[in-house]
């Protein structure tokens, strides 16, 4: 399993170096990738400690309606890049019925499948990994991935990357469902939790909240599922639908596998 080794953060959530973990012929490179939520909630502090891992490339899994009702904070001389998709980047509904005989738990745990199920089908999803994938082979400096939560769309692509080096399926869902240990989720439920709750009219219970807050193996299993449906496995998806062919996974694996 992958060690912790970056600051404590007091506005970002789940921010973590997600790598250190055995791949093809060595390990996976510490100190150059990196994985949060948004941060749009960063503390001066925080954004201090962020310029001191020397972050050049940060991809942005958000949609524009996202980036644009959560702007993130950048620390002061920020010269880097931001890379994002310039519409919406979540096919799943702004909100599912939930009529009275359906409980809370169980409208968010058929929301988070639905989330899985439709991501590997999104055509601007399928882009934005492509484009994640290739910053990481050609920029120089260690990269941030986020989205809103940090664990849903980062998940799969810090998952997806480590698919790629050659680490094995265990350690891609240790590193997935690591999000669960974060101890910063007090930030994500005081960004999310009100206005879902408002769009729902309904108060959730703490089951359905650590559902749509948290990750579940399931949710990755249903998400790897469906894109080898797709494609017949989920090498044949990464080439069909995201374009990753075997000139870019040699470049991934000599620029992280140490």
């Amino acid at each position: 399993m992958s060690e912790t080794n970056v600051p404590a953060f007091d506005g970002i959530h789940n921010f973590r170096d997600y790598g250190g973990y055995s791949a093809d012929g060595g390990r996976v490179k510490r100190g150059s990738l990196y994985r949060s939520g948004q941060h749009v909630g960063a503390t001066d502090q925080d954004l201090a400690a962020i310029r001191a891992l020397d972050i050049r490339t940060v991809i942005d899994l958000r949609g524009i309606s996202e980036r644009e009702a959560n702007p993130c904070r950048r620390h002061d001389g920020w010269a880097g890049d931001v890379i994002a998709h310039e519409g919406e980047t979540t096919s799943a509904p702004p909100h599912m019925d939930i009529g009275p005989d359906v409980t809370t738990a169980e409208y968010a745990r058929n929301r988070m499948m639905s989330v899985y199920a439709r991501m590997p089908e999104n055509p601007a999803m399928q882009a934005m990994f492509g484009r994640y994938l290739e910053a990481l082979a050609s920029r120089e400096g260690a990269s941030l991935v986020h989205c809103f939560a940090g664990k849903d769309r980062t998940g799969v692509a810090a998952m997806l990357l480590l698919h790629i080096l050659g680490a094995s399926e265990d350690d891609q869902y240790g590193e997935f469902l690591l999000t669960n240990a974060s101890p910063t989720l007090h930030i994500l439920r005081a960004q999310s939790v009100p206005g879902i709750e408002a769009r729902l009219g309904r108060t959730l219970d703490e089951e359905a909240v650590r559902a749509l807050l948290e990750v579940h193996e399931d949710y990755l299993t249903k998400f790897r599922d469906t894109a080898a449906d797709m494609a017949g496995s989920l090498d044949g998806w990464l080439e069909r639908a995201v374009g990753v062919d075997e000139v870019l996974r040699e470049r991934l694996r000599e620029r992280y596998i140490a």
